[in-house]
């Protein structure tokens, strides 16, 4: 009962620590290594043998692997290929290169400099990616250029994980127990590889999908990954090469969101047991006796990635906080570097000492991460800001524009779209900076300034254009310049986008003329293909739309009188339903009494005797 009681403990610490953490704003993976760590050896000693665990966590990287070559579909490595392979291979480039330099200063091999380098140059894609989209930085450029490094890393780390067993020496792998891999066996089996998936696999999944048997699609995605794994194994070739290998041969496959979602559950556990045996193994008696030290270091890693980052972002184009920005959210070290010291020691490419200090500077350098962003966000981002005001633009138009867009947005950009392919000249106006910014990039020509200040609107032309598209994604901002233009502009037509009916409510009280609401057409579009989809015809699906489109308009109107209160409102909706379901029933009845009719006119038709000729 030993393996089940392991496992007991196991999931019992982690349903308790890592959730805890996580509230704290801490990432899951220190969550994973506190939890290793008080139930390993050196704490409570719970599990005195961690070592038993190893094999089974392997899979998690195993999984986490086949999930990276899954995503790594080409046509998206296409369209971020320049951010890619310029941000991504330049910063493991110089980093893995510097901090091996400085290994190899320190007196270590070539290989173990190598490896170290190449390892710490490595970020934790979760735990970066996490922290930016909780505050909300994913879409911003250093968050794009974020993802794009991770993504570079995590390709990265593949040959690095496969060239490792190569660089082991005769006399290391005989003390190791290694067998070095054979070039022919290894040329067989990915032979095999690219022709099963090819070939076999896909037919394979052809059948599953017509069994309706949901089990067996969690069976054959566990299958493959265990599969070539142990055929990697087998010919003395990494595990984790193999999954990725098998998950980049299926990556363009139609099977490849359903794999995906099968492996996620696995993958998550057993990264999170993995992690958990780091923290088992972790030597917790030198973390005591050379805190100090290992603090120190795990500063000095995270401040010189950052000034490599921040220089590539300052090359590449970013402003200075959106460069500073960059390196704050990627100096810590990554759960990948756990994975190749973790690898390294195992193979005797790494001193188990020096392997037992790296992993333990990696962990301190995720902890420190979001001390960081509260640096950043605390202290330094206030005061650049200060430093950099940024100035609205002078507006010098060189055409007489017939449309004025406030907000360059989602939609204001579609409008932007048909108006040059119509060849009609307009003005667009936007108050988001970054925004400005990335519009500018791709070759928009834009304003930045806001469209709520009357004296950016006369700058812009107000005057003398024949209408306003007010595609504003503030809601309050968009109210304020719609009641700006309706005091000066009393008589200019207005076309509104309304990011809900409360929203529309407001704008029609101040006399806009025309407002569309978000979602709203596109909805009703969707909701013809599905009477399509469900049988209905053509004409009858198109009418119902048409009903519903008319009826809700005039609702739409009816409220706006009573909105601001809210049981009314609340009343009138329910009466609209009614009449809504009555006006649809009598139309089911015209369509039965016109059917009838239909019918007996055929049959009268059949029994009338031929006209004489």
């Amino acid at each position: 009962m030993q393996g089940v009681e392991s496992i007991a403990w196991l999931l019992a610490i982690a349903l308790v620590v890592v959730p805890l953490l996580r509230s704290l704003g801490m990432p899951s993976v220190i969550g994973y290594l506190i939890s290793g760590l008080l139930i390993g050896p050196h704490l409570l000693n719970i599990i005195d043998q961690p070592e038993a665990m190893i094999s089974m966590a392997d899979f998690g990287i195993a999984m986490l692997l086949f999930v990276i070559g899954l995503e790594l579909e080409p046509s998206r490595l296409w369209v971020l290929r320049h951010s890619v392979l310029t941000l991504g291979g330049l910063q493991v480039l110089l980093t893995g290169s510097l901090l091996a330099l400085a290994g190899w200063f320190a007196g270590l091999g070539v290989e173990t400099s190598l490896i170290v380098g190449m390892g710490l140059s490595l970020s934790s894609t979760a735990f970066a990616l996490q922290l930016l989209s909780d505050k909300g930085q994913l879409a911003t450029r250093h968050g794009r250029e974020s993802f794009a490094i991770l993504l570079f890393q995590d390709i990265a780390v593949i040959p690095l994980l496969a060239v490792m067993p190569l660089l082991v020496s005769a006399s290391t792998a005989s003390a190791h127990a290694i067998t070095p891999p054979d070039p022919w066996h290894v040329l067989a089996v990915m032979l095999f590889l690219f022709f099963a998936s090819r070939f076999l696999v896909r037919p394979a999944f052809r059948a599953i999908a017509a069994s309706q048997t949901a089990e067996l699609f969690t069976a054959a995605a566990l299958f493959i990954v265990v599969g070539t794994a142990w055929l990697m194994h087998s010919i003395h070739l990494s595990v984790s090469l193999g999954a990725f290998l098998a998950g980049v041969l299926l990556a363009d496959s139609e099977y490849r969101h359903e794999l995906e979602a099968q492996i996620q559950p696995f993958k998550g556990l057993l990264l999170g047991l993995f992690f958990m045996t780091v923290g088992m193994t972790a030597n917790l008696p030198l973390l005591l006796s050379e805190g100090h030290w290992l603090l120190l270091a795990a500063l000095v890693l995270m401040l010189f990635k950052g000034v490599i980052l921040f220089a590539l972002g300052k090359a590449t184009g970013n402003e200075t906080l959106s460069a500073i920005r960059l390196g704050v959210a990627l100096p810590q070290g990554g759960e990948f570097a756990f994975i190749v010291f973790t690898t390294a020691t195992l193979l005797g490419l790494l001193p188990e000492l020096l392997g037992e200090r790296l992993v333990l500077v990696v962990t301190l350098s995720m902890a420190l991460t979001p001390l960081g962003f509260w640096l950043l966000e605390r202290y330094i981002a206030p005061h650049w800001a200060a430093k950099e005001p940024r100035h609205y633009d002078e507006i010098t138009l060189d055409t007489h524009p017939e449309v004025l867009i406030a907000g360059f947005g989602r939609v204001g950009q579609i409008i932007a779209r048909v108006l040059r392919m119509q060849h009609i000249p307009f003005v667009a106006l936007e108050s988001s900076a970054r925004q400005v910014d990335f519009v500018r990039r791709l070759g928009n020509k834009i304003y930045y300034g806001r469209p709520d200040s009357l004296a950016m609107l006369t700058a812009a032309g107000i005057a003398q254009v024949k209408l306003v598209i007010l595609a504003i994604d503030n809601i309050e901002e968009s109210l304020q310049t719609a009641r700006l233009i309706r005091r000066h502009y009393p008589r200019l037509p207005i076309y509104a986008r309304a990011r809900d009916r409360m929203h529309a409510y407001r704008l029609l009280d101040m006399g806009v003329n025309v407002v569309h609401r978000e979602t709203y057409l596109s909805s009703l579009a969707m909701a013809e293909d599905v009477l399509l989809r469900l049988g209905h015809d053509k004409e009858r699906s198109s009418r119902c739309i048409e009903r519903f489109k008319s009826f809700d308009e005039e609702l739409l109107r009816r409220q706006q009188a009573i909105y601001q209160d809210e049981a009314e409102l609340n009343a009138s909706i329910k009466q609209a339903m009614i009449e809504l379901e009555d006006l649809f029933e009598r139309d089911r009845e015209l369509a039965r009494d016109l059917a009838e009719e239909h019918r007996q006119d055929q049959a009268e038709a059949r029994v009338r005797p031929p006209p004489a000729p």
